[in-house]
């Protein structure tokens, strides 16, 4: 793990002294006053007057253009004198030789000893901090002094630490912040190279430099054209660096200048030059569009580098002298050549100094000691990002430990068993929270009564010896029952599609008959087949499509069964589905003349209501049956992956009576209850199983796990009917079974939904588990943003944790209140689960 330090060291000349100031960390702070030897100055400008005559007299080169390019990048005036021959080559190596030891020699002065052995301390290895790295921002006053190459002060080498000290430049006076960076990987970086005047230069090869970053950069050239005039020169660089799409990049090429009070001149046109502080409103607009790093392939570029820092700029790279057109080329290339391996700008820089250095030593001497990079203290160092899909899909890759984690939450997240547990478990929790937080809904009279053939209703019946398949004529008698207690809509979840008994056929179909003749309507269940329901047998005449209906009764428990988006309801339809729509049709003012089953009809039933709900333009029936649809997404989910995705819930955490009233089939048949029985004109009646054993047909039980919620429901009142008591007792009678749950109960809860437009839609875990890897993936690399950055002090990891472990929580609790409030449910625990195995790993680190 590789940790940062940041220290700011001053060093102030006053007369004969200089000023060391070191701070760094929570206010920790070490001085020193050092003796500065005025010999030291004396061979700095020894070294100076061979590093100027020997680029002066360097020999000329032809360049690919053919011009000559043998000048500084900066105005000189010749003496005028003719000198005999003077070997500049090796008297500027001897003065680069004693500058260099006469400067070092100072650094190691005794004075300096805390301020080196702080700076070397923090570049030592520890357990926790394997590689430091260290910055040193260096200020130097007055500007003599920071004409020395204080690049050349070997911190690293005099601590032996494994450890990187860096040092870089910042000015006395800094009054803008920084600008803030654009996001590393939004888009490619884009540099403004303006070419100044070219005067006695050649720019062809800092062009094809440039240039050569264009596949990992966009990049525009702007400057001087033969012809143009000064000011429009001036009003073209201008509108050029404050471009409302903003800068990354700034670059110049051409002669500069320093002048104290106007922040350095630039070049722009023969005789036409342009200060600092002339542009300044033109770089302020830049860098608050996003302008980072500036360099100047130019000459003395001090006060231009202090003067942008000043403005807020990040980083500025300069040259401290004046610098010959061949050596800033040379230079310039290799610098550009790191930055486009997306180095950063320190690196790069010491990259092309490294290779002057070692490569150019007898060609450009001294060349190494010239550049310079400055930074604002609170910037980070710029570097070009990559660029290209192949780069973001590297970078999105997970860790090994991560790729694990995210494989099995994914795995999960499809295997249906899975799905069925978590949903049920968390159904289970919403009933818990609606309860805790009192937001179950308004007591009312259910509009559906279940009467359930519970396994009382079998054993008390010796009809029903037997239950499968049902006795008919045990059938009949509770369709009269119901019918004669002024029942107006009757579901019968019970399959008559199988000829097996003649005379109660015969019964049973008279006691259908009777009830439509009284104006019932009458809905049987069938099994889904594309051409319609595999309803009743209609060799067995106990009921007709022209007066009365059939819905398929197929059914998931946990997802309501609602209409396809293409299915025409006059060919197939939902049982419960067309309940609701009887129901509803009924008290629909808009709907007022509902038609009526009729035993003369020559029209099938089914297509007389569905075309007279259609016709009804703006009644709620209509817009009902249009809603009830499943999502053209929820079937193709489901047929190609097997993924119920976005099929809307049976909402569980309503109670059961809150959904539907129920009565016993034995207590609707008992003579002695008939007294007890209530007006049923205004409810539905669905006559289901209600949980005797051979309830269902073939291998298919009617039978299913008891969903945890229901069960929930169940502890504080078990299943009874509240319409009927037991006659001895007072009590309500127990109805159906605690112990599992039914098809008919099933049927009862969709039809509920349905009339309510109780709409409960789970957002797929697949999905949740993609958003929470790539928020746990977001929050890692920000916290490892804030430990490059030094930011990740102790009281910040706390507070990081404390607020991620009560983000997590505040997500769970508006998770829960969504699924009431909004009528979504979100997964919350296999993706916070995932989100923390992101995060984890950046967290244990120390700060």
């Amino acid at each position: 793990m590789t940790t940062q330090t940041r220290f700011r060291l001053t060093v102030r000349q006053i007369e004969q002294v200089c000023l060391f100031d070191l701070m760094w960390g929570d206010g920790q702070q070490l001085s020193a006053t050092v003796p500065y030897p005025a010999s030291i100055q004396q061979h700095y400008q020894d070294w100076q007057r061979d590093y100027l005559q020997f680029y002066k007299t360097m020999p000329a080169a032809v360049e690919r253009s053919h011009t000559p390019a043998a000048a500084l990048r900066g105005r000189a005036v010749g003496s005028g004198r003719i000198a005999p021959p003077v070997d500049w080559h090796a008297k500027l190596v001897q003065a680069e030789a004693t500058l260099l030891y006469e400067f070092q020699t100072w650094l190691r002065s005794g004075e300096l000893f805390e301020i080196r052995g702080a700076i070397a301390q923090a570049s030592q290895p520890s357990p926790q901090t394997e590689s430091p790295d260290v910055t040193v921002f260096l200020t130097c006053s007055p500007l003599s002094l920071a004409r020395l190459p204080w690049e050349t002060w070997e911190l690293a080498g005099e601590s032996g630490g494994s450890g990187t000290v860096r040092l870089v430049r910042s000015p006395s006076n800094i009054r803008a912040q920084t600008g803030a960076g654009r996001l590393p990987q939004s888009r490619r970086a884009r540099i403004l190279a303006i070419m100044g005047d070219d005067t006695g230069l050649n720019f062809q090869a800092d062009r094809e430099a440039v240039q050569s970053l264009s596949r990992v950069a966009e990049i525009r050239f702007v400057g001087w054209q033969p012809g143009q005039a000064a000011a429009e020169v001036k009003r073209n660089i201008c509108q050029a660096i404050a471009d409302e799409d903003g800068w990354d990049v700034l670059f110049f090429a051409g002669h500069s200048n320093e002048t104290p009070i106007t922040g350095g001149e630039l070049a722009i046109a023969p005789s036409t030059s342009v200060t600092i502080q002339e542009i300044a409103p033109y770089l302020e607009t830049a860098r608050d569009r996003g302008l980072q790093f500036a360099i100047f392939n130019s000459c003395s570029g001090l006060n231009i580098a202090e003067a942008l820092i000043d403005l807020g700029f990040s980083q500025v790279a300069i040259m401290r002298e004046p610098i010959h057109n061949r050596v800033a080329q040379e230079f310039l290339v290799r610098f550009l050549q790191a930055l486009a391996a997306h180095r950063d700008v320190q690196d790069a820089l010491i990259h092309a100094c490294q290779f002057l250095k070692t490569e150019k030593q007898f060609t450009h001497p001294s060349a190494h000691l010239v550049p310079s990079l400055f930074c604002h203290p609170g910037a980070t160092l710029f570097r070009i990002p990559p660029v290209g899909w192949r780069h973001r899909l590297r970078s999105l890759l997970p860790r090994r430990y991560e790729a694990i984690a995210l494989a099995a939450c994914c795995t999960l997240s499809l295997l249906p068993a899975v799905q069925d547990f978590w949903l049920d478990q968390r159904v289970w929790a919403q009933a818990v929270y609606r309860q805790a937080t009192g937001q179950l809904p308004e007591a009312a009279t259910p509009p559906l009564v279940l009467v359930q053939i519970d396994e009382e209703s079998v054993s008390n019946d010796p009809r029903m010896e037997d239950p499968r398949p049902m006795d008919r004529s045990y059938l009949a008698d509770i369709i009269d029952r119901v019918a004669d207690q002024g029942a107006r809509v009757v579901g019968v979840d019970v399959l008559l599609d199988r000829q097996a008994q003649v005379e109660n056929d015969a019964y049973l179909g008279g006691v259908v008959r009777d009830a439509v003749a009284d104006g019932t309507w009458l809905v049987f269940g069938g099994l889904y087949v594309p051409e319609g329901e595999d309803g009743v047998n209609p060799n067995t005449g106990i009921a007709q499509p022209e007066w009365s209906l059939h819905g398929y009764i197929e059914i998931k428990i946990g997802y309501q069964i609602l209409r396809q988006p293409q299915e025409d309801c006059r060919i197939t339809c939902p049982f419960a589905f067309l309940l609701a729509l009887i129901h509803s049709a009924q008290t629909d003012p808009a709907l007022a003349s509902t038609v009526r089953p009729q035993l003369t009809s020559q029209t099938d039933l089914r297509t007389q209501l569905v075309d007279q709900v259609q016709r009804a333009e703006g009644s709620r029936t209509l817009e009902m049956f249009e809603r009830s649809r499943f999502h053209p997404l929820t079937l193709s989910s489901y047929y190609r992956l097997g993924q119920p995705w976005l099929a809307p819930l049976m909402d569980f955490s309503i109670p059961p009576d809150q959904a539907y009233d129920r009565i016993p089939a034995w207590a609707l048949l008992d003579p002695d209850m008939a007294d007890q029985l209530p007006d049923l004109s205004d409810r539905v009646v669905m006559i289901a199983a209600g949980g005797y054993s051979e309830a269902g047909v073939d291998d298919h039980s009617d039978l299913f796990p008891l969903p945890r919620a229901v069960g929930y429901w169940y502890r504080q009142s078990p299943p009874r009917a509240r319409l009927v008591q037991h006659p001895d007792t007072g009590d309500d009678l127990p109805s159906g079974t605690a112990e599992e749950f039914t098809g008919g109960e099933g049927h009862a809860y969709i039809f509920h939904h349905i009339l309510n437009r109780q709409w409960v839609t789970p957002i797929p875990m697949l999905w949740m588990v993609a958003i929470a890897a790539l928020a746990g993936f977001s929050t890692a690399q920000w916290i490892a943003y804030q430990q490059r950055q030094q930011r990740w002090t102790l009281p910040r990891q706390r507070a990081v944790k404390l607020g991620l472990l009560t983000a997590t929580g505040l997500s769970g609790l508006a998770s829960l209140q969504l699924y009431i409030s909004a009528s979504v449910l979100i997964p919350w625990a296999l993706p916070s689960g995932l989100f923390w195995v992101y995060i984890l790993r950046a967290l244990r680190r120390k700060p």
